[in-house]
């Protein structure tokens, strides 16, 4: 199955609440590291131990993966990078560097989905909303290769996931390659590369895909989703700094061709794209330089 981009996009004001707005936020900040923002080094070549700003994200994705809703936001978020040796919050969020030594860094990997309203997808019509989800556990970074511009990143991350309410409903394995090139031909753009397979277990899937007795219908059966392979995903974002002007963008696209639930009446779809565009001001930065490079 296919469709055309760039897909038809329902308003989200149906999505208000704190809790929810907070997932949506969580999830912009886990985006935000397909966009990664140019290196303001210093004469020194180093960079400030922290920065503070404010921007704006707008990022349009599926529902949830296989749906063919698409959902949009704008919203504003802080602009925070901290750059300390053991805690960091940049372009992947909050991370606790536990482990670190030239090849490997054991750390903490974390991602988010937003809320579903299910009068917003066809397919789910009748059946209870989809709360926000959030995803946390450790993960594993092999650094695979590094000079002056390019770096090559294995990560082995394993997640628990809950809902906002603190209900756990399983957990997902994602290995993934990352490639990093700093100031591409020159230009002030930095860009990153991400491509990997995710799995997931019953309950994990059962809970996007999952269709009990009594939602279902003649154009809905009852469905009961395995654990498993639950697709690939391919990432491209790219970013830059002028000045204290900060600009980032990033797409991503997902196959779920030969995943475990594709049986599903709720995948609709087996490809799903993901765009985001943001900006920010950084209004103050540390004089003190970071301990080492971002």
């Amino acid at each position: 199955m296919s469709r055309s981009w760039p897909p038809t996009m329902t308003n989200s004001g149906s999505h208000r609440t704190a809790g929810r707005h907070l997932a949506i936020t969580a999830l912009i900040i886990a985006a935000m590291s397909l966009a990664p923002p140019s290196q303001p080094a210093r004469a020194t070549g180093k960079l400030p131990l922290w920065e503070l700003g404010a921007g704006l994200f707008l990022v349009s994705l599926p529902a949830y993966p296989g749906a063919k809703t698409y959902l949009s936001y704008l919203l504003p978020y802080p602009y925070i990078v901290y750059r300390g040796r053991k805690l960091r919050t940049t372009r992947t969020g909050i991370s606790g560097i536990f482990v670190s030594t030239p090849r490997v860094q054991f750390d903490v990997s974390a991602s988010a989905a937003p809320p579903v309203n299910s009068h917003d997808s066809p397919a789910r019509s009748g059946m209870p909303n989809l709360e926000p989800v959030f995803q946390i556990g450790p993960q594993i970074k092999i650094h695979l290769y590094a000079d002056q511009r390019l770096k090559l990143d294995l990560h082995l991350a394993v997640r628990s996931a809950q809902t906002i309410h603190f209900r756990s409903i399983g957990w997902v394995a994602s290995p993934y390659l990352t490639l990093k090139i700093k100031n591409w031909r020159d230009s002030g753009w930095n860009l990153s590369m991400a491509a990997g397979p995710n799995f997931a277990d019953h309950r994990y899937n059962q809970y996007y895909y999952g269709v009990a007795k009594a939602y279902a219908g003649a154009n809905r059966p009852a469905y009961q989703a395995p654990a498993g392979y639950a697709g690939t995903a391919v990432y491209l974002g790219a970013g830059r700094a002028m000045g204290r002007l900060r600009l980032g963008a990033y797409i991503s696209y997902t196959s779920l061709q030969n995943a475990a639930f594709t049986a599903s009446p709720l995948v609709r779809t087996r490809q799903d794209f993901t765009a985001g565009l943001r900006i920010a001001w950084v209004f103050a930065e540390s004089k003190r330089s970071a301990p080492s490079p971002d």
